[in-house]
């Protein structure tokens, strides 16, 4: 459970190197999907230079100092946390026997798992899932929409954004003492940006532009969420003909 961000974050960052390299195999165009591409840029720049001034450097010395079972427990007690999320989206999507043990889960991780630092249930045969409301509103029948890049937040789509206001209304710590929220937060978001390093590095590396690789990787993992797993392949008209031959050599193409 606790490696769930990073294994998400590498296959972002990956999907996003294959979404810059074959990009003529897909119809959608820019003005698609990023209608208000240039206030999106300007947020993304924003929290682009607070990230490298700010946030990543505390990251990168807190992954330093802290040994890796104590950041695996840390973030499972913040996965569980935002578990309850997951149920309720699950039952929102008419998933009702996943609905049942993701709320067993939750209960389970929370007690014998000690608040969630310690992920007692996978090994019960209690796998955990991912949903959200722009996971609910697919099977609704609701497009995504505009991609919208939010400041402080990060990448998001029309459809998704109810999806902050289900996850923090059903986050206990939205309902603590501010005392105790504010230092809890801000290991939330330091132990986030930790588990991200390897990703964003790798992204830093392999992008000519970090903006449309960030953009591109994040769509196709919602289009990877919404399909639960199994994403409709499409954009590969204009290579095929119908016959299954390749368009410019007429040589036959195994299917």
């Amino acid at each position: 459970m606790g490696s769930r961000t990073h294994h998400i974050a590498l296959t972002l960052s990956l999907l996003g190197v294959i979404a810059l390299t074959t990009g003529c195999a897909t119809t959608r165009t820019e003005r698609d999907v990023d209608p208000i591409e240039p206030a999106n840029r300007v947020f993304f720049n924003i929290n682009e230079t607070l990230d490298k001034h700010l946030l990543k450097p505390v990251a990168e010395t807190y992954a330093n100092i802290t040994p890796r079972p104590v950041r695996t427990s840390i973030t499972n007690f913040f996965d569980n946390l935002t578990y309850l999320n997951v149920v309720l989206n699950a039952f929102l999507q008419g998933k009702l026997d996943q609905g049942l043990s993701d709320t067993t889960r939750f209960l389970f991780n929370s007690t014998f798992g000690i608040a969630g630092l310690f992920d007692v249930a996978t090994p019960m045969g209690l796998p955990e899932h991912e949903e959200d409301f722009g996971q609910t509103m697919a099977v609704w029948g609701v497009g995504e929409g505009a991609y919208l890049y939010l400041p402080l937040n990060g990448p998001n789509t029309i459809s998704n954004t109810p999806d902050i206001v289900t996850s923090t209304l059903l986050n206990p710590l939205f309902y603590i003492t501010s005392t105790i929220l504010y230092p809890v937060s801000a290991l939330y978001t330091i132990n986030k940006r930790a588990n991200l390093l390897e990703a964003t590095n790798i992204r830093d590396e392999a992008a000519i532009d970090t903006y449309t690789f960030t953009r591109e990787a994040y769509l196709q993992q919602r289009n990877y969420l919404n399909h639960d797993g199994n994403p409709p392949v499409t954009g590969y008209d204009d290579i095929f003909n119908d016959d299954g031959t390749d368009d410019e050599s007429g040589v036959l193409m195994i299917k």
